[in-house]
């Protein structure tokens, strides 16, 4: 019988301590949608359960939803990365669906127009380079521009505990990249929404009528599982964990999986030397035309390593050094725009070690983690 107690008191306790996220801290968010008409920002991430999405819950609360707006990959997430996404009516509810990653990428007034508030809901992977927090940066402007109050609806941050990485210059600003902030930056959207208010990042510095909800018993000691994929070419925490560090290799003739099953957990192409592991790119649910499509690349298998807690460059460098053209390992463009600047391939080009690559971040980073901690909601 005493056994049977302390099981269920553990139980207990390990409930009470559960990570809910935003959409979950319903009893927050429904009170201030009362009366309203809504607008609502999501994709196949934004789910209250594994079996019930945001949206079907709104609609079963009663709440006057008049658009949604999806962000890359689509409401459902299915559309390759950088795919034209065009607007639709969801299947399901019936409700328009508006691309914002097909003809515009920030809802027009004409979009706007009925919208008495807009929800704010995807889920991140606590990198500059993801997509989403372009698109919530687009969203705060709109709201902005037409007086729509915005709520964000926050979700963990799988890499919440890192912060690493050069800070991007603003000279290279871009879809992947749109504030001085680190490649990792430890930080939930809910905080960055905070932050890109602050700071005054939108245009002329205006800001939104922001409210964000925060997640139930999270901290930045937190672990955090997706229950989706949050895109096409994350399909685990892997993947996740890795995403940022195998990222870089898009601004050079290295593939990081892609047209595979280990998306953002190996590496390789047909210029670096042949090695234990090898894997040829094909079509596939993540990508319809994946670099060296039929081509065998030679590379390093890493989706059995232990969690990295950093930014690693050491496989950018490890290939860059051993490819067969240097001439043609970078993209400087493509390159630039993801590192944040032009100075990291040089280092690398230079053969600086990475112990000094990595000292050349600290004075950012160090006036980075400054501002960031105003705007901190977890502990």
């Amino acid at each position: 019988m005493k056994n049977i107690i302390i099981c269920i008191l553990i139980s207990a306790v390990s409930f009470a301590q559960q990570i809910k996220t935003g959409a979950e801290n319903s009893a927050k968010y429904l009170p201030l949608l009362k009366g309203k008409t809504v607008g609502i920002v999501t994709n196949q991430t934004g789910i209250i359960t594994k079996e019930k999405h945001l949206v079907d819950f709104l609609v079963e609360q009663k709440v006057k939803i008049k658009t949604i707006f999806a962000p890359e990959h689509g409401f459902r997430g299915t559309a390759d990365a950088g795919e034209h996404v065009s607007d639709e009516i969801d299947s399901k509810t019936g409700l328009s669906i508006v691309s914002l990653y097909g003809k515009n990428n920030k809802p027009t007034p004409e979009q706007l127009k009925g919208i008495d508030i807009m929800i704010f809901d995807l889920q991140d992977v606590g990198t500059r380079l993801y997509t989403y927090v372009s698109t919530m940066h687009r969203i705060m402007e709109a709201c902005a521009e037409n007086n729509v109050p915005l709520i964000v609806l926050d979700r963990p941050n799988p890499n919440i505990a890192i912060v690493d990485g050069p800070v991007l210059d603003i000279a290279f600003k871009s879809g992947i990249g749109m504030h001085p902030t680190p490649l990792l930056h430890g930080m939930t959207l809910g905080e960055e929404a905070k932050m890109i208010n602050g700071q005054k990042w939108l245009k002329d510095g205006i800001q939104c009528k922001l409210t964000v909800i925060p997640c139930l018993n999270y901290t930045r000691k937190s672990t955090y599982s997706l229950p989706v994929r949050p895109s096409p070419n994350l399909p685990n925490d892997q993947a996740i964990n890795l995403y940022v560090s195998l990222c870089l290799f898009e601004g050079t003739n290295v593939s990081m999986g892609r047209g595979t099953e280990k998306q953002f957990q190996i590496y390789g192409s047909p210029y670096l030397p042949k090695s234990n592991f090898a894997f040829t790119p094909k079509p596939n649910f993540g990508d319809k035309d994946p670099l060296y499509n039929g081509m065998e690349c030679n590379g390093e298998d890493l989706s059995s390593i232990p969690r990295v807690n950093r930014l690693e460059i050491k496989w950018l460098i490890k290939a860059y050094q051993t490819t067969a053209d240097k001439s043609k390992f970078f993209d400087k463009r493509k390159f630039a725009i993801r590192a944040g600047n032009e100075k990291l391939q040089q280092q690398i080009e230079a053969g600086i070690s990475e112990e000094e690559i990595r000292n050349s971040w600290k004075e950012g980073l160090a006036a980075f983690k400054k501002i960031r901690g105003k705007y901190l909601i977890y502990k």
